[in-house]
């Protein structure tokens, strides 16, 4: 784990203790990444509280680790590019498909009004969900079901985060994806290599581009 002196000896000018910026991550995971408000909320959130007892200590590495139930947490470089990718500004009703840990869904949080979060493994569901209450955030909302269903009660949604890779793109999250919309989703088949997508709905239909390789677990119905 990268420890910052700045969080054991906190600067004092004037007889003012000033205000401390916590660095968890090396700079090195966020190459690329222009939306500097993607970089402060990954700095600021605590990943060691998303991930298992036994790999906290491991928490700060730039790696996918497991999380149970045959799921992981991703590695904070690809979180922080999908982000990058959703480009919110922070007025966005974000539709997340695959809850996991919480750890994507607390970033999402942290730069959009609002996040409807869908979990399929129940014991995930409700772990992430008191996670992100223990941390404070409170502008989401919790489904336990299938991805594939997207949440028609809520939709439509300026943006969609799917952090599990579906063989095809879903047609009911493009139904619920609002004009002018974004997603992200990886697809491809289970157990190789996927392409995560960007896929953009105008008023003449789906503008989509593939933007990198990726190896997401399988998304299941």
């Amino acid at each position: 784990m990268l420890t910052d002196v700045r969080q054991v000896f906190p600067p004092i000018e004037n007889g003012i203790l000033k205000a401390v910026v916590v660095i968890r991550f090396p700079e090195d995971i966020f190459y690329g990444i222009k939306d500097k408000r993607i970089i402060d909320v990954m700095q600021s959130l605590p990943r060691e509280a998303f991930v298992p007892d036994n790999l906290k200590t491991s928490a700060y590495v730039d790696g996918a680790l497991p999380i149970g139930f045959d799921q992981t947490i991703s590695q904070p470089s690809l979180v922080a590019y999908m982000t990058q990718l959703l480009e919110l500004t922070g007025k966005e009703k974000v539709l997340e498909i695959g809850t996991g840990s919480g750890y994507q869904t607390a970033i999402l949080a942290k730069l959009a009004d609002r996040v409807y979060t869908i979990e399929i493994v129940k014991e995930l569901h409700e772990k992430s969900k008191q996670t992100l209450e223990s941390l404070g955030i409170i502008n989401v909302e919790y489904k336990l079901g299938s991805g594939y269903d997207g949440w028609e009660e809520y939709a439509p949604f300026d943006r969609i985060m799917v952090t599990a890779a579906p063989p095809q793109i879903p047609p009911k999250l493009i139904e619920q994806l609002k004009e002018n919309g974004r997603m992200v989703v990886p697809v491809g088949p289970q157990n190789q290599t996927q392409i995560l997508k960007l896929i953009v709905k105008t008023r003449d239909g789906i503008i989509e581009k593939d933007t990198h390789y990726v190896r997401f677990v399988p998304m299941v119905e």
